[in-house]
């Protein structure tokens, strides 16, 4: 992470290393309970915020900070926050590149984006992936490949899941990908954690073990 004089706090803990975090929520409304707290001491300390949402959900996510008390214009004109949708980012062109997404996400969150002496607090919805026609599959290696791409020490970066949106076998896959998951609002180290070599090899054997399947059938 930037270097920073207090603890950073995320649901319920202390964090004082680098957080790449799947966040798995039943509601939008539990999201906020547990993720505004984090949001709001980042804006106290004059931190920046970096959210992606979904197209249809800008508006009402600057007006539930607004409830909270900022003033999303001036921290819009100041840098302090900013707040881009799934077509601006992941779906950019109408499709998912993982590559162009790594790079892009990389210089979204750069610490030179925060303002000096700050770091950057990026939240991720992930909901694109029911968007795009491989996206359930995409989404899974994307966020191993993205363990491998963020630089040893880096600013918090927590993407969300709804967990009545997504397969529970996608669930268990996105969990293992990141090494801390947040859970029943309570962050915490990952058990099920693979690292990102051992599970982009998984996930290479799945596709090969689909595709000796379909030869077989076609064969047949």
């Amino acid at each position: 992470m930037s270097t920073v004089s207090k603890p950073v706090n995320l649901a319920g803990s202390a964090l004082t290393r680098s957080c790449h975090a799947c966040a798995f929520f039943h509601t939008k409304e539990e999201e906020y309970q547990v993720l505004l707290p984090f949001i709001m001491e980042g804006f106290e300390r004059g931190d920046r915020a970096f959210h992606i949402v979904g197209p249809g959900h800008r508006a009402e996510h600057l007006a539930r900070l607004a409830r909270e008390g900022v003033d999303t214009g001036a921290a819009e004109a100041q840098g302090t926050l900013e707040v881009l949708n799934w077509r601006e980012t992941y779906l950019k062109d109408g499709r998912f590149d993982q590559d162009l997404m790594i790079e892009t996400l990389l210089k979204m969150i750069d610490p030179d984006n925060a303002p000096p002496g700050k770091m950057s607090r990026n939240i991720a919805n992930m909901e694109w992936a029911l968007e795009d026609r491989s996206g359930m599959h995409d989404v899974v290696e994307y966020e191993a490949r993205l363990n491998q791409a963020l630089p040893a020490q880096h600013d918090p970066v927590v993407c969300t899941y709804d967990l009545s949106q997504f397969d529970a076998s996608v669930v268990i896959d996105i969990m293992r990908t990141h090494p801390m998951v947040i859970i029943g609002g309570i962050l915490q180290e990952n058990p099920f954690f693979v690292p990102s070599g051992q599970m982009l090899e998984e996930l290479q054997a799945r596709r090969d073990a689909g595709m000796g399947r379909a030869g077989a059938g076609a064969a047949a």
